[in-house]
């Protein structure tokens, strides 16, 4: 009796364990497939992928212009701010060219080298346009990023997702699909093991 209670048991545990395994293979299946269709897409269509030096020749605050909303964005979503133009000469090729942020700055406003987010206060979307300005022309070397097949004339600051964030983001959802892998076979292993000390 007391033998079967056991066995009953054990089936149950490992029951659970198979599930808990087949889950965690299955949420890191859709956290694959979530940034095969956000990250990755963003990542391939970036062309700004060699690194190089930027030296600053000019950093100008121009008058307020207006945020272009997006598509379907409300109108509430467009604000004044003053529009930051730097330009840099660009090491690897001797040129002169406009510096962005990021590849999603020059989508928004291609007039202007920084976007800020929508704050209400424009005494403090001023304050901030200026700290970055004078940060620019105190550190006049920096390292940016520059299309190397000449598609982009322009330079970006920062790129949104790196290859360093690219694999960072796909670690968790390896290593939730490696233990999940890793709960399975222990448990086929526990069973065969079972089933051949009961057959001996």
């Amino acid at each position: 009796m007391l033998g079967k209670k056991l066995v009953t048991a054990q089936k149950r545990g490992e029951t659970r364990a198979l599930c808990l395994g087949l889950g965690m293979v299955a949420c890191s299946m859709m956290m694959y497939f979530f940034i095969g269709i956000t990250i990755v897409p963003f990542y391939t269509k970036s062309v700004w992928t060699t690194e190089t030096v930027c030296k600053v020749l000019k950093a100008n605050i121009k008058d307020k212009v207006l945020c272009p909303n997006s598509d379907g964005s409300e109108d509430e979503d467009i604000f004044p701010y003053p529009c930051l133009q730097v330009w840099v000469n660009l090491t690897a090729s001797g040129q002169e060219v406009m510096l962005y942020q990021t590849e999603d700055t020059l989508e928004r406003n291609s007039k202007c080298s920084y976007v800020p987010d929508k704050l209400e206060n424009s005494k403090e979307v001023k304050a901030q346009i200026e700290t970055i300005a004078s940060n620019f022309k105190k550190h006049q070397t920096f390292p940016c990023y520059y299309d190397p097949g000449g598609t982009q004339t322009n330079v970006i600051l920062s790129r949104l997702y790196p290859p360093k964030g690219l694999l960072f983001a796909f670690l968790w959802p390896t290593l939730m699909f490696t233990g999940g892998c890793l709960i399975i076979v222990l448990v086929k292993i526990s069973q065969y093991v079972s089933v051949l000390s009961a057959w001996q």
